[in-house]
């Protein structure tokens, strides 16, 4: 026999309100993005001239395209690269250096493990603008200032991703399949390897999602470590053109191009590496 249970207002109007809270934030987050886009598919007369959040009667978002891809010898191409190489080759290491160190925290039992973690988690504490200058002198002292090691070496570094991929590990992977796996002769490292990795991918993924953001986006560490634009990310590249708006006020169509680019490209990895969250959900809800 199938009894319904009748409906609680109460949880019809908190539905309500989180929906309602949701696209309030959706529209807060979304609204400079399609701003940026807009405003890229448009001349510098019509830039503020016509409403930011409508296109203009002439729109020319191919010529915005080819004058900042040819700029100053297409600098914005060097800029992309540069940004691909940094977020790139730092999140991946990074992400393979937190998932490590986070399966050992929850799989491994070791003298000061607790205390060793929660030193390594106080580094989220630690606010970027503190440790650029150490940073700086210690690279310097080295003569790393100015190369891309300057930049990749602290970006291969995450906390966070440390802590997120202990609590993933601690839920995702049993102790059991572990157990199994020595008995059946696999080593700790083709245990993490073959197996634990593939239980893991979603903190996997995340990780290297927000540390790869989190490099793009990067603005300080490039600007102290830095001083050939040839080696300039995204960030400080068009910080770069920015600074030159007052002489040449075309330099302001270019910085908003350029920035539309940027998002647009963290857009598309974002999307492509969605369906291993989905994997990970259906994967979660078939299990009984």
């Amino acid at each position: 026999m199938v009894t319904r249970t009748a409906a609680r207002p109460g949880g019809l109007a908190g539905s309500v309100l989180v929906n309602a809270a949701l696209a309030v934030a959706a529209v807060y987050f979304l609204l400079p993005i399609v701003w940026v886009i807009i405003a890229a598919t448009k001349s510098p007369g019509d830039l503020y001239s016509t409403f930011g959040l409508w296109f203009s009667d002439s729109p020319q978002a191919w010529q915005n395209l080819v004058a900042l891809f040819t700029q100053d010898g297409g600098a914005f191409s060097i800029w992309i690269l540069n940004s691909v190489l940094y977020s790139g080759v730092g999140a991946l290491v990074a992400t393979v250096i937190a998932s490590a160190a986070g399966y050992a925290f929850a799989k491994y039992a070791f003298r000061g493990k607790e205390a060793l973690f929660w030193t390594i988690l106080g580094g989220v504490l630690v606010p970027a603008t503190v440790i650029a200058l150490p940073l700086y002198f210690l690279l310097n002292s080295t003569g790393l200032t100015g190369s891309y090691w300057s930049v990749l070496l602290p970006s291969m570094v995450s906390p966070f991703g440390v802590y997120l991929a202990r609590i993933h590990a601690n839920t995702s992977v049993p102790d059991e399949i572990v157990e199994a796996a020595r008995i059946d002769g696999a080593g700790d490292l083709r245990i993490f390897g073959s197996i634990a990795t593939r239980m893991m991918t979603p903190a996997i993924v995340t990780i290297f999602l927000f540390q790869f953001v989190t490099i793009w986006n990067n603005y300080l560490l490039p600007l102290v470590m830095l001083n050939d634009p040839k080696r300039f990310p995204i960030t400080l590249g068009l910080t770069l053109w920015n600074s030159q708006t007052q002489r040449d006020p075309m330099f302001t169509q270019l910085v908003v191009t350029g920035s539309a680019v940027s998002v647009i490209l963290l857009v598309v990895l974002m999307v492509s590496l969605q369906r291993f969250w989905k994997a990970d959900l259906t994967a979660g809800a078939t299990k009984g």
